[in-house]
């Protein structure tokens, strides 16, 4: 694929703002949306109609009574002051000759709403919204027309109340406003706009997929809470926002609040620490009734309680509206364990729900937040599961541009960049934390495996270089351990206290060290794709450096480290700390012993549990893998399954094995981070692995295991669809195997010698004895 080239215009259009500024609010509700609007000429017939269109803030915009597009929070969240998108809408179908109007509701999103922990901060970007809109219009004889926002334009205030990204939405229907985005509405006592100093410098052309309403569902059941409110389930966690349909006397107040879970019968709202996550709908007495949906704000939800409601509320009064970016499914898993594949949806909604226009975090508290662990330890599974070359290649854009604006070249660990404390009170701005700030190399690195696009490393390269370069900076040539500074480390692990996330048992400076030899190492093979040879040479000296380093602390030798746990050991063995055959395999026998000593349960955080299993496997321990993989006991994947739960978890105990849920802060139902495990479900439980960049060449290996009898995977590649489904029938294995077009397949079975398969389909069957078999053969 080439990437898009960003494109630029000369904007000729002003900037207009509402004619009242809003001070910042002192409760806990957003500031109101406003309304603009301007009528002008059409003066021929159209062949076409252009909309060029952003916002300091966000918006949804009309042109003569009708929606112009389907876009959600246009113009989404950058790293505004770098970066700021508009979008190019046609809107030809929606002029007509004569009089027309255009119009925007403006609200503040993530421009100055606000945005953080803690209680957060307004006005981060800016303290006025504004709009921006172009409309290029073609007339039938070829000559062109340009309409502009500016001074003509009037404001008024609208029906939007309030409106928050965490606060929620507040509409009174009594306050619309009806025929205001169409000719000859009389405006005379709307304000004059403001018109802003802009620079349009940062501003760019839209090169991520948008948010759209994706999927409605529909209420899995309806209740009643023990204080007498309607609830719905929606019978899954996701992200978004309610659509209502109701009937009631002018005036009734309709108050709609959002949580993932319930306690004792009632909305668990503490995990969603100062976001209120509560719309409130005012109604305007509509004798055929009247339907709303919010347009500024989005909840993390499986849960709704509709306090207020007129009358008993029906599954055909509610729905609720899907939020995400629109990317297309790319990737698909299944197998023959129940509960494996609802970990499987559980991953995949999980993504779903943290990819609202910036991979977040997570979708329902005071944060929701581009944390760039995250996405780096998930960015394998995300790139199988959904076309992720757009909407990653804009956010490392993004990360590049605010990590340039740090002159030490440290990637920030939330992108887009907020000016928030961490625990402890630490800045974001300046700390160099592992794992982290790495996803500024190995997030371009897993684009360039799964895609083969070697334009995504050419254009980061220079951020690759800066991040390790800085690293580089904060050790000695005599001393590569990178053992100073703060550190987020193994987040999250099992032992971690509700109150202290940090506390992992794996030291920070042995994290740290091994993913700043991972960086550089990564480094080095993208310098030597990209023909910088001196470049190569060094990076891979600094590689081995770090390396010769982290044995020399943290192994005792022959294959034992110095901190026996589970994370260090998959460190060790995923990022080829040891590469000596017989200490991988020492070590690989250790890592086993630890997780049977554990019962099988998973002591990993953040960091190591993309790799636990991967360790296990690689170093012949298949079984113990499964063993964990299929483990039901707290800590564990299917732990989470057992609960009820549909998105992954924050914490492996998010919600207690009493029904209760998990005291600490850090308690979110929905973050993907621990579903990276999704990557093994479909490399090495089903088989299919990209061989070569971008699946130019497949690898087929499927280990079957832990009692399955069938697994299956299929992906998009960039080539065409590659598919391996394996069954277990008697005493052999079956593998169906399709190979895209222009690639052909690495073919390794249990028990067989590797061999080549050219495009096609195909069918292999091979004698198979499962694990147990073979150790009592």
């Amino acid at each position: 694929m080439t990437w898009k080239v960003l494109m630029r215009h000369h904007w000729t259009a002003q900037v207009i703002a509402p004619a009242e500024d809003m001070p910042v609010p002192d409760a806990p509700v957003g500031r109101p949306a406003a309304l603009l609007r301007a009528e002008f000429t059409v003066r021929r017939p159209v062949a076409s109609a252009e909309l060029l269109v952003t916002a300091l803030g966000v918006y949804e915009f009309e042109l003569n009574g009708q929606l112009a597009g389907d876009l959600v929070l246009a113009p989404g969240w950058t790293s505004y002051q770098h970066r700021h998108r508009f979008h190019r809408l046609d809107v030809t179908a929606l002029l007509s000759q004569g009089v027309n109007a255009w119009g925007a509701h403006l609200a503040d999103g993530w421009w100055r709403g606000r945005l953080g922990f803690g209680g957060g901060q307004f006005d981060i970007y800016g303290s006025q919204t504004g709009l921006l809109a172009e409309l290029h219009v073609t007339y039938a004889d070829g000559t062109r027309e340009t309409f502009r926002t500016g001074p003509e334009w009037r404001s008024s205030d609208g029906p939007v109340t309030a409106a928050g990204l965490y606060e929620g939405e507040h509409h009174d229907a009594r306050r619309e406003r009806t025929g205001w985005s169409r000719a000859g509405f009389d405006d005379s006592a709307w304000a004059p706009v403001q018109v802003l100093d802009f620079d349009t410098t940062p501003l760019f052309e839209a090169d991520s997929p948008p948010v759209r309403r994706i999927e409605s569902l529909v209420p899995a059941s309806i209740t009643t809470t023990p204080h007498g409110h309607p609830l719905v389930d929606f019978g899954q966690n996701l992200t978004g926002r309610l659509r209502i349909r109701v009937h009631g006397e002018a005036g009734q107040v309709i108050t709609l609040r959002h949580a993932e879970v319930l306690e004792n019968g009632e909305l668990c709202t503490r995990p969603l620490r100062e976001a209120a996550a509560t719309d409130r709908y005012t109604l305007r007495g509509e004798a055929d009734g009247e339907e709303w949906e919010p347009r500024f704000t989005f909840h993390g939800f499986r849960y709704a309680e509709l306090a207020g409601w007129p009358g008993e509320l029906t599954p055909d009064d509610v729905t609720a509206q899907v939020l995400h970016s629109d990317l297309t499914r790319t990737g698909w898993f299944e197998c023959s364990d129940p509960e494996l594949n609802q970990l499987h949806d559980n991953i995949v909604w999980g993504m779903r729900g943290n990819v609202l226009d910036v991979p977040t975090d997570c979708p329902q508290r005071d944060e929701r937040l581009g944390w760039t662990g995250d996405i780096q330890v998930f960015a394998p599974t995300a790139s199988f599961l959904f076309d992720m070359r757009a909407f990653l290649r804009s956010w490392l854009r993004d990360l590049a541009a605010d990590q340039s604006a740090n002159e030490h070249g440290i990637p920030r660990i939330i992108t887009p960049f907020l000016p928030l404390a961490v625990p402890g009170g630490l800045p974001t701005g300046g700390l160099a934390v592992a794992g982290w700030c790495d996803a500024a190399v190995i997030v371009p690195w897993v684009m360039y495996e799964r895609y083969g696009d070697a334009g995504v490393l050419a254009e980061q390269y220079p951020s690759m270089r800066a991040w390790v370069d800085a690293v580089e900076h904060l050790t000695t040539p005599e001393e590569r351990v990178w053992d100073k500074g703060f550190q987020l480390g193994d987040w999250l692990d099992p032992t971690a206290p509700a109150d202290q996330p940090l506390q992992a048992m794996t030291p920070n400076a042995l994290v740290a060290t091994a993913y700043f030899a991972r960086s550089a190492h990564v480094l080095a093979r993208t310098a030597a794709l990209l023909d910088r040879k001196d470049d190569a040479a060094r990076y891979r000296a600094l590689a081995d450096a770090v390396r010769d380093a982290w044995r020399a602390h943290f192994h005792t030798g022959a294959g034992i480290l110095e901190e026996e746990t589970q994370t260090a050991y998959a460190l060790a063995l995923s990022f080829d700390l040891l590469t000596d055959a017989d200490e991988r395999r020492a070590a690989g026998d250790r890592l086993a012993a630890l997780v049977a000593e554990h019962d099988h349960r998973i002591g990993t955080g953040f960091l190591g549990t993309p790799l636990i299993c991967d360790a296990l496997a690689d170093t012949g321990h298949l079984g113990t893998a499964y063993r964990l993989l299929l483990q039901r006991s707290c800590p564990s994947w299917l732990y989470q399954v057992t609960m009820g739960a549909t998105t992954i978890w924050e914490r492996w105990d998010s919600m207690l094995p009493d029904g209760s849920i998990n005291p600490g802060e850090m308690t979110s139902f929905n973050h993907y981070a621990l579903g990276a495990i999704g990557d093994f479900l479909h490399r090495v439980v089903a088989g299919l692995a990209p061989a070569g960049p971008g699946y130019s060449r497949i690898l087929v290996r499927p280990r079957p295991g832990g009692g399955l009898t069938y697994a299956r995977a299929v992906h998009e590649t960039p080539h065409g669809t590659a598919e391996v489904a394996w069954r277990l029938d008697g005493n052999e294995l079956v593998v169906d195997v399709s190979v895209p077009p222009g690639t052909d397949a690495t073919i390794d079975l249990p028990g067989t010698e590797p061999f080549s398969a050219d495009a096609g389909t195909h069918t292999f069957r091979t004698p198979y004895r499962t694990v147990e078999e073979a150790l009592t053969a």
